[in-house]
């Protein structure tokens, strides 16, 4: 891989993320940069090093891809076209546009369109390839995108939900993506990789629109447990009966209401807060300040 992606960039560097086999020297006798970490630290932790050091050489373009052997090299070029032609500020290589082609199991192209579907919904993007590792960015790309949080098989999720925020232009491109006759390189099962990537989802929504997706169940739970409550007390007016399970289940709707509001409405002030000290900040650094 390293020899063919050699042909069409101008320096590859490799993330060698606590391995226990030969990959860093052989990658460094092949004339890449090296970057070790002597622990498996995980494939968001490999990405910021990564995009930290490209950023070194000052490049206009920057491609991403695995290095379990997925992805051929030889579509680089397929994914750098539209950044030269001014096209997108991020291209994403996918299994799901017409031209690309898959041997992925049934069972792994299943899960990966339900989580691509799931995201879409949630971000009001048209990608659909939301979880592709193989990607090109320009430089503005990289600056919007690579302040990530995720360590794990979430990153290409909050890369591409950073990039829907803050208006940049993607374009997805069909690639190859081999499956058979790899070794496996995770020891983590699909279900627990699944469950990795939306509660990374999960995670990103519920903190840019808390009050869409905590406020609003919240209100609903309240609204639940004020109808309840009415009923409850009419129908001990009417019957003298004091029906123990409607108050339980109006007390349980009211508190989980109430906490969910409350964290909506504090989640709502942090992102203002932390909205203003940003637009200070970049006042700041453009008067000099």
């Amino acid at each position: 891989m390293i020899v063919e992606a050699q042909r069409y960039v101008d320096k590859v560097i490799v993330c060698d993320d606590g391995s226990t086999d030969l990959t860093g020297e052989i990658a460094r006798r092949l004339g890449t940069e090296v970057i070790r970490h002597e622990r498996n630290m995980g494939k968001g932790a490999a990405l910021r090093d990564l995009f930290a050091a490209a950023k070194k050489y000052n490049a206009n373009m920057i491609v991403v891809l695995d290095g379990d052997g997925q992805h051929d090299p030889n579509d680089i070029p397929r994914l750098l076209e539209p950044l030269k032609r001014g096209e997108a500020d991020l291209v994403i290589g996918s299994r799901y546009v017409k031209g690309a082609k898959t041997d992925a199991p049934m069972y792994r192209r299943f899960g990966l369109k339900v989580i691509s579907f799931f995201n879409r919904s949630m971000i009001n993007s048209a990608v659909k390839d939301t979880q592709s590792g193989f990607r090109a960015f320009t430089i503005k790309a990289l600056n919007e995108c690579g302040d990530f949080e995720s360590k794990s098989f979430g990153v290409e999720n909050e890369q591409v939900i950073l990039a829907v925020k803050r208006g940049l232009r993607i374009k997805e491109v069909p690639i190859i993506v081999r499956y058979k006759g790899l070794m496996k390189t995770s020891k983590k099962s699909p279900l627990l990789h699944g469950s990795e990537i939306i509660s990374a989802i999960l995670k990103m929504t519920v903190e840019e629109r808390p009050l869409r997706y905590l406020g609003i169940p919240g209100a609903i739970l309240m609204l639940l447990a004020i109808t309840l409550g009415t009923y409850l007390l009419l129908l001990f007016n009417a019957t003298r009966y004091f029906s123990l399970p409607i108050a339980i289940i109006s007390l349980g709707s009211c508190l989980i209401g109430i906490t969910l509001i409350v964290a909506a409405l504090t989640l709502h002030g942090l992102n203002r807060l932390v909205e203003k000290l940003k637009k200070d900040m970049k006042f700041g650094k453009e008067s000099g300040i």
